[in-house]
């Protein structure tokens, strides 16, 4: 059995050191030729040919592998891909799956055979989710609730997937089966840029986001560990400072814990907060049917504006998500 010391992270200390490198991007930094990859048109073809050939030969959508599939022009356009997010800016935006020529079935395998070229598919859930869908379910996310907020048409604040597990995606895939009828717009910031500012305001802040922080674990555990995780927002490693980020989750882990927040933890709360509201450090793009979004959910934070939906079932806003990772094992807790 576990017990809460298991879920207790260490607190390096800062290096009071501003990051340097292509991750630790502002607005006015990138091109869009450092985020978007267009699909080729042999790339294309290829898709078209596996589309068919799923078709006459299907199988399970989790089952499939991209070696059994010949795709020599996607392979090149997914190491590219990959590159972007470990070497570059560490998001990338694909375009696209010939969504008005394949069902939204065939489209999802596709995606799951071009992500699975990144990096390993693994479990979104404890009950061994692979493919998830964010939609818009008319439920309410409070504190406990294990309502995740992409269920629900309200803004999601910047944030890394599964900041509340031990062990979070390397990298978080979305696919684009139908966008809202307005809003839902994706937005990126590099967490390396807000931590070099940071740095430069508020120095003791800086210290206080590579301490530990309760997060609400949305019921995603077993019944006898601990409904909380505590982890720093910022942990060094020995290649990189990798980033941890949801002010929801963590304002929800101190209600669930029971514990009062000090006034450093607010502080620095507010000051994350206002951070993400400086335009100099975001980026934000509508995605329509058969784009792709990846980004290094190490590195970069991501997030989406509230939406308004269609009322027609058949029409409403309807992305695909996935988690990838090659380190551990597949399952959630990893």
């Amino acid at each position: 059995m576990s017990n809460e010391t298991e879920f207790l992270a260490r607190s390096p200390s800062s290096p009071r050191a501003p990051i340097a490198g292509r991750t630790a991007w502002l607005r006015r930094d990138l091109a869009e030729s450092d985020y978007l990859v267009r699909l080729s048109q042999d790339c294309i073809v290829e898709l078209k040919n596996c589309a068919a050939e799923l078709g006459a030969r299907p199988l399970p959508t989790i089952l499939l592998t991209p070696e059994e599939y010949p795709m020599p022009a996607c392979r090149a356009v997914m190491a590219q891909v990959r590159s972007t997010l470990q070497c570059g800016c560490g998001f990338a935006i694909v375009e696209r799956i010939p969504m008005d020529q394949i069902s939204p079935a065939q489209a999802i395998a596709l995606y799951w055979l071009l992500s699975s070229m990144i990096a390993r598919p693994v479990a979104q859930k404890l009950d061994g989710t692979m493919i998830y869908d964010v939609l818009d379910t008319g439920l309410t996310a409070t504190p406990g609730s294990g309502i995740r907020r992409d269920k629900t048409g309200m803004e999601l604040s910047y944030h890394t997937d599964n900041s509340y597990n031990t062990c979070p995606p390397e990298y978080v895939g979305l696919l684009c089966i139908r966008p809202a009828r307005s809003g839902g717009l994706s937005r990126v910031i590099s967490l390396h840029a807000l931590h070099n500012r940071v740095l430069r305001q508020s120095p003791t802040v800086l210290d206080r986001l590579y301490s530990p922080y309760w997060f609400d674990r949305q019921r995603e555990h077993f019944e006898w560990e601990p409904k909380v995780l505590s982890a720093p927002v910022f942990q060094s490693t020995e290649d990189q400072v990798n980033a941890r980020i949801s002010p929801h989750q963590i304002r929800g882990g101190y209600v669930v814990k029971g514990d009062a927040m000090d006034r450093d933890t607010a502080a620095s709360l507010d000051l994350i907060e206002e951070t993400f509201d400086d335009e100099e450090l975001t980026i934000e793009f509508g995605l329509t049917p058969g784009m792709l979004e990846y980004t290094n959910n190490l590195v970069i934070g991501h997030s989406r504006t509230a939406f308004e939906d269609y009322a027609e079932p058949t029409r409403k806003r309807w992305l695909v998500r996935l988690w990838l990772r090659d380190r551990g094992r597949q399952a959630y807790t990893g």
